[in-house]
C-alpha cells in the first residue's frame, strides 16, 4: 500500500468513524453519593489504594476527608453507602484513537495517567462491583490474581493500561461478573510483555459474563481448547478475540451453546482454513468480524442466508471468493448496515442487487478483482456514508448518479481503470463528504469543472492521481477551509502555485503535489501546523532558493531546479524533520553544519546536486539516522570518523564524487550498515578484511570506478546477506576467491516485507547489467549481482560459482582469466547476463550452458574458446556474431565459421552424390568406349590387313617419328649439361 493510502486510512479512521457496532454490554448501577460518612475500613482501604498510586496529574486530588463518596471516581450504594464502584478511566482525550502517539501528545497523555502499583486493601471493598482502570499505565505489571477475590464484581476493565504477563486463572471464581475487558494494547510505546494464558478452562466458570474482550492477549497456548471454554457461555453476548494468535477453528462442534452471541470479533488471527459448517448456525450474529484471519473458501450462493440479522460483517484481508452480495441479497429483511470485503479475491462485477441493501451506511470493496461499471442501483442507497471501491479492475464512466448519495461522506474510487470525464453533477448532492479519492491506472479519466465552481461539500481530506486536473491549479480549493491532507500527484496542474493557497497552509498536515509542472519560486519559509506528516513538491519545475519547512515530519524537494546555497539554518528551522530529501536540484557550497540540530533525522538524501568541499564532520547526534545519501555531487577528501558514530545507520551513499584516500579504519564501526556505495571516487589501497569481518549486516557493497588494488578478501564471503558485490574497474589482482560460491544471499531466497513506519526512502543504485548501466530502485532487494569486470584477475572461474544459484548477472570480463568456464554454469537457471569476454579463457562452451534459461545477455567475445556453439534453447535467441567473436576456435551458427563435423559431413554427402552420379557416368563410359572400339579398330587395322600399300606406308611414318624424338632427346640433355657446368665456375 502506498504510504498516502495510510494516511488516508488514518484520517479516515480519525475523521470518520463509521463502523456502528451495536451498543457494548454494560452494567449500570443506582449509585448515587451517600450523604453520610463512609465506612472507616473501606476509607482507609481506598487511601492504601491512593498510596500505591502514580499520580502526576493529580487526578485523585479530591480523595480527603470522611465522605469517600463525594470522591471523584469513587461510587457507593444509596442503600448502606458501601463502595460500590472504582472509575479511574483514563478520560484524556485522544487525537487519533486506535494508534500510537507520538512528541507532545504522548507526554500529555502520560501526565494524565494513574501508574505504579495495586494495594491488595481492595479486598476490603466488600461490595465492590465496578473496577474500570482503563486507558492508564501501568507499565507492564502483572494483573492482580487478589482480583478474583473480589466477588461481587460484576464490571472489570484493565484494557489499554499496559498490563502484561499472565492473566490470573484466578479470575474464574467471579461467577457474578458480567464485563471482562483485558484488551492489553498501549496508547505509548511502553517496552513491556503482552498478556497471555495458558489454558482458558478458567472461563468457563464465568456463568454470567455477557462481554468478554481478551484481543491481543496471546491465547496460542490455548489454541486448542478456546472455543470449548468459550461454548460453556450461553449468556454471552459480545466475544472479542483479534489478534490472539489462534491457530485453530475446529471442523466440528457438536452443541453451540453461545447461541445468545451477538458480536462475534476474531479478527487478525491465523485460522488458515475455511469456516466450518457449525459457524453457519450461530444465526443470532449480528456484527462479525474476521478479517485478516487467513480464511479461505468460495462463499456459495445460500451459505450466508442465515444471517439475514446481520448489521455489521467484515471478511477483509483473507481469501474469500465467490458472490456473496448475491447471497445476503435474498434475504427478505436485509439490515446489513456496514460491510467490508477489502482484499479478497471477489471477482465478476458488481451486482445490481447491491441497490436491495437499503440500510447501508459503509461498502467497502477495494482490492478485489470486481469488473465493468458500478451498478445503476447504487443511487437505492440513501443512507450510504461511506463507499471503498479502490484497487478493482472497475472501468468505463463513474456514473453521475454517484452524485445524489447525499449521506456520502467518505468516497474512494481510486486505482481502477475509469474513462471519461468527472463533472460537477457527480458532487451535486455530497454536501456531507469529507473525504475523496480518484485515480485511473490507464489516465483516461478528466476532472473537468468550472473555475468559478464553489463545491457544495468541505473536503478534510482530497487525493487524485493521475487524472487530468489542468493545466491551472484547481481554484476550487480555494474554498475548502478544512482541508489537512492534499494529494495530487501527476495530475497536469502547471504555473504558479497561488498565494491564497499558502495562507490555508497552517491548517495542513499532508501536502503532495509531486510529479507535475509546477514553476515558479516558493515562499521562503512555509508554515504548517504542527506535527504536519508529510510535505512533497518532488518533480517539478519550481526555481529559486531553497524554503525552510517547519513542523514537518517528511519534506521532500526533489528533482527541481532549486539553486544556490543550502540555508545556514535548516538544523534550526526543521528541527523536527525527520526526512529530508533534497536531490536532484542544483544546490552549490557546503554542507550546512546546523544539520546535527536535526536530532529525529532518519534519512537525508542530497544527491544529485553540486555540493562541494569536505563532507560535513559532526554527525556526532544524530542518533536516529539510518540514510545518507550525498551521491552525484562534488565532495571531496576522506569519510569522517564521525559517520560511524550513527548507531542506526545502514545505508551510507557517497559514490559519484571526488573522494580519496584509503578507507578509513572508523567505517569497521558502521556495524549495522547494509548498502556500502562508494563508486566512482578516487579511493586507493586495499579492499580492507573488516568489512567481510565486522560489517556483517552488509547486503550491498558497491566500490566500482576506484583504484583498489590487491586482491579480493575472502572475508567478503563471510557477508551472510551480500546479495550486491560490484568491484569492477579497479586494480584488483590474483584469483577470484572460490568461496564467493557460498554467499547465503545469493544461493537462497529470502522474501522480503516492507513494514514502512514512515514514507520510505526510495533507494537507488546504479549498476552495469546487460551491457549497459542501469537503474534498479524498487525492485533493488531482488537484484542478485557479482561484477568484477575490468581488473586484473588471474586464474580460473572457480568452479563453485555454479552454487549462485539465484544469481542474476555475472560479469568477469576485461581480466587476466584462463581455464575452461565451469562445468556446471548450467547451475546458474535465474541468470541473466553472462559477461566473460576478453580473457583467455579456453576449451569447449560447457554442455550445461543451454540449461541457463532465462538468460538474455551473453558476451564471450575475445577469448580462446573452442568448439561448436550451442544450437537449442536461448541460445536460438542469442543471434549476435559479435558476442563470439575473437574466438577462432568457436564455430557454428550465429558464426560463419562451420565447425569441421560439418565439413567432414558435407564431403560425405557430395561422395555420395559423386558415387551416384559417377556410376551412371561409367554405364555411358563403358557403352560409348566399345563402339569406339569396334570402329577404331576395324577402321585402322582392318583397311592394313586389306590392302599391302597401306601398311608399308603406316610403319615407315612411324619409325621416322621415332628416330626425330631421340634426336631431339640428345640435344636437349647435352644442353642441360652444358649450363650445369657453367652455373658451378
Amino acid at each position: 500500500m502506498e504510504i498516502s493510502s495510510q494516511h488516508r486510512l488514518l484520517l479516515s479512521f480519525y475523521l470518520f468513524s463509521l463502523f456502528v457496532y451495536p451498543e457494548a454490554v454494560k452494567v449500570t448501577y443506582n449509585s448515587n453519593n451517600f450523604s453520610a460518612g463512609c465506612i472507616e475500613i473501606e476509607i482507609k482501604a481506598l487511601l492504601e489504594f491512593k498510596q500505591g498510586l502514580e499520580d502526576p496529574s493529580g487526578r485523585l486530588s479530591s480523595w480527603v476527608g470522611e465522605n469517600c463518596c463525594q470522591w471523584d471516581g469513587v461510587g457507593c450504594s444509596r442503600q448502606k453507602g458501601n463502595v460500590i464502584q472504582i472509575d479511574l478511566r483514563n478520560s484524556y482525550n485522544l487525537t487519533y484513537p486506535e494508534y500510537v502517539m507520538f512528541g507532545s501528545e504522548a507526554e500529555a497523555y502520560e501526565r494524565s495517567s494513574l501508574s505504579g502499583k495495586i494495594s491488595p486493601s481492595l479486598l476490603n471493598l466488600k461490595y465492590l462491583s465496578y473496577l474500570d482502570l482503563s486507558k492508564n499505565n501501568f507499565q507492564g505489571i502483572q494483573i492482580p490474581s487478589f482480583f478474583g477475590s473480589l466477588r461481587e464484581l460484576k464490571y472489570l476493565n484493565l484494557s489499554h493500561a499496559s498490563f502484561a504477563g499472565m492473566i490470573p486463572p484466578h479470575l474464574g471464581n467471579l461467577s457474578n461478573l458480567q464485563y471482562l475487558d483485558l484488551f492489553p494494547y498501549s496508547y505509548t510505546n511502553v517496552d513491556s510483555k503482552s498478556l497471555w494464558v495458558s489454558d482458558l478452562n478458567w472461563l468457563s466458570r464465568l456463568s454470567s459474563l455477557r462481554y468478554l474482550n481478551l484481543g491481543n492477549a496471546n491465547l496460542s497456548l490455548a489454541s486448542n481448547n478456546w472455543l470449548q471454554a468459550i461454548n460453556m457461555l450461553p449468556s454471552l453476548l459480545e466475544l472479542h478475540l483479534p489478534g490472539c494468535d489462534i491457530r485453530n477453528l475446529p471442523k466440528s462442534l457438536p452443541n453451540v451453546n453461545f447461541t445468545s452471541l451477538r458480536v462475534l470479533d476474531l479478527n487478525n488471527n491465523y485460522f488458515t482454513s475455511s469456516l466450518p459448517p457449525w459457524f453457519f448456525n450461530v444465526s443470532t450474529l449480528v456484527d462479525l468480524n474476521l478479517a485478516n484471519s487467513e480464511i479461505n473458501g468460495t462463499i456459495l450462493n445460500d451459505a450466508w442466508r442465515n444471517f439475514c440479522n446481520m448489521q455489521a460483517l467484515d471478511l477483509s484481508f483473507n481469501g474469500f471468493s465467490g458472490e456473496f452480495l448475491g447471497s445476503l441479497s435474498k434475504c427478505s429483511n436485509i439490515s446489513l448496515k456496514v460491510l467490508r470485503l477489502r482484499y479478497n479475491s471477489f471477482s465478476g462485477h458488481i451486482p445490481e442487487s447491491l441497490g436491495n441493501f437499503r440500510s447501508l451506511r459503509c461498502l467497502q470493496l477495494s482490492g478485489n478483482s470486481f469488473l465493468g461499471p458500478i451498478p445503476a442501483s447504487i443511487e437505492k442507497l440513501p443512507f450510504l456514508e461511506e463507499l471503498d471501491l479502490s484497487s478493482n479492475k472497475l472501468s468505463g464512466a463513474i456514473p453521475e448518479s454517484i452524485g445524489q448519495l447525499s449521506a456520502l461522506s467518505y468516497l474512494d474510487l481510486s486505482m481502477n481503470s475509469w474513462e471519461g470525464t468527472v463533472s460537477e453533477i457527480h458532487f451535486l448532492k455530497l454536501k456531507h463528504l469529507k473525504c475523496f479519492s480518484l485515480s485511473s491506472v490507464n489516465q483516461s479519466l478528466a476532472f473537468s469543472v468550472r473555475n468559478e465552481w464553489v463545491p457544495p461539500f468541505s473536503l478534510q481530506v482530497i487525493f487524485i492521481k493521475d487524472c487530468r486536473v489542468g493545466p491551472t491549479f484547481p481554484a476550487w480549493l480555494g474554498t475548502q477551509k478544512e482541508l489537512v491532507s492534499i494529494t495530487l500527484i501527476g495530475v497536469g496542474i502547471s504555473g504558479t502555485i497561488p498565494g491564497w493557497f499558502w495562507k490555508q497552509s497552517p491548517k495542513i498536515r499532508w501536502l503532495e503535489l509531486q510529479n507535475n509542472q509546477l514553476s515558479g519560486m516558493l515562499p521562503k519559509s512555509l508554515n504548517f501546523s504542527l506535527g504536519a506528516i508529510r510535505v512533497d513538491l518532488s518533480s517539478n519545475l519550481l526555481k529559486g532558493t531553497l524554503p525552510l519547512c517547519s513542523n514537518v515530519q517528511s519534506v521532500s524537494f526533489s528533482n527541481n531546479k532549486f539553486s544556490g546555497l543550502i540555508p545556514q539554518t535548516i538544523g534550526q528551522e526543521m528541527s523536527m524533520s525527520q526526512i529530508l530529501e533534497l536531490s536532484g536540484n542544483s544546490l552549490s557550497g557546503n554542507i550546512p553544519s546546523s544539520l546535527n540540530k536535526m536530532k529525529k533525522l532518519t534519512t537525508l538524501d542530497l544527491s544529485s546536486n553540486q555540493l562541494s568541499g569536505k563532507i560535513y564532520t559532526q554527525w556526532k547526534g544524530l542518533d536516529e539516522l539510518n540514510t545518507i545519501d550525498l551521491s552525484q555531487n562534488n565532495l571531496s577528501g576522506g569519510i569522517p570518523s564521525s559517520m560511524c558514530s550513527l548507531p542506526q545507520l545502514q545505508v551510507m551513499k557517497l559514490s559519484s564524487n571526488y573522494l580519496s584516500g584509503e578507507l578509513s579504519l572508523s567505517l569497521q564501526y558502521c556495524t549495522n550498515l547494509s548498502t556500502l556505495d562508494l563508486g566512482d571516487n578516487k579511493f586507493t589501497g586495499k579492499i580492507p578484511d573488516w568489512i567481510g569481518d565486522r560489517l556483517l549486516s552488509m547486503s550491498i557493497l558497491n566500490l566500482r570506478d576506484n583504484m583498489f588494488n590487491g586482491s579480493i578478501p575472502e572475508a567478503l564471503c563471510g557477508l551472510p546477506g551480500l546479495h550486491i558485490l560490484d568491484l569492477a574497474h579497479n586494480n584488483l589482482s590474483g584469483p577470484i576467491p572460490p568461496c564467493l560460491g557460498n554467499l547465503s544471499g545469493i544461493t537462497s531466497f529470502k522474501p522480503y516485507f516492507p513494514v514502512p513506519s514512515h514514507p520510505p526512502y526510495s533507494e537507488e543504485i546504479k549498476l552495469n547489467v546487460k551491457g549497459r548501466q542501469l537503474e534498479y530502485t524498487k525492485i533493488l532487494y531482488l537484484v542478485n549481482i557479482i561484477d568484477l569486470s575490468g581488473n586484473n584477475l588471474q586464474g580460473e572461474i572457480p568452479d563453485d560459482i555454479a552454487y549462485l544459484t539465484y544469481l542474476g548477472t555475472l560479469n568477469v570480463s576485461r581480466n587476466q582469466l584462463t581455464g575452461n568456464i565451469p562445468e556446471k554454469i548450467g547451475n546458474l537457471k535465474l541468470l541473466e547476463s553472462l559477461d566473460l569476454s576478453c580473457n583467455h579463457l579456453s576449451g569447449p562452451l560447457p554442455p550445461s550452458m543451454p540449461s541457463m534459461t532465462s538468460l538474455n545477455y551473453l558476451n564471450l567475445s575475445y577469448n580462446n574458446l573452442s568448439g561448436q556453439i550451442p544450437s537449442n534453447n536461448q541460445f536460438l535467441t542469442l543471434v549476435d556474431p559479435s558476442i563470439y567473436e575473437g574466438n577462432p576456435g568457436l564455430c557454428g551458427p550465429p558464426l560463419p565459421t562451420k565447425c569441421s563435423m560439418q565439413n567432414d559431413e558435407d564431403e560425405a554427402h557430395k561422395k555420395e552424390n559423386d558415387k551416384e552420379e559417377d556410376g551412371t557416368e561409367r554405364i555411358l563410359f563403358y557403352s560409348g568406349m566399345a563402339v569406339g572400339f569396334v570402329v577404331g579398330f576395324w577402321g585402322v587395322c582392318g583397311s592394313l590387313m586389306l590392302k599391302k600399300s597401306w601398311r608399308y606406308a603406316y610403319f615407315r611414318f612411324v619409325d621416322r617419328q621415332k628416330d626425330r624424338m631421340c634426336v631431339s632427346m640428345e640435344v636437349n640433355m647435352t644442353r642441360i649439361r652444358r649450363n650445369t657446368l657453367i652455373n658451378r665456375r
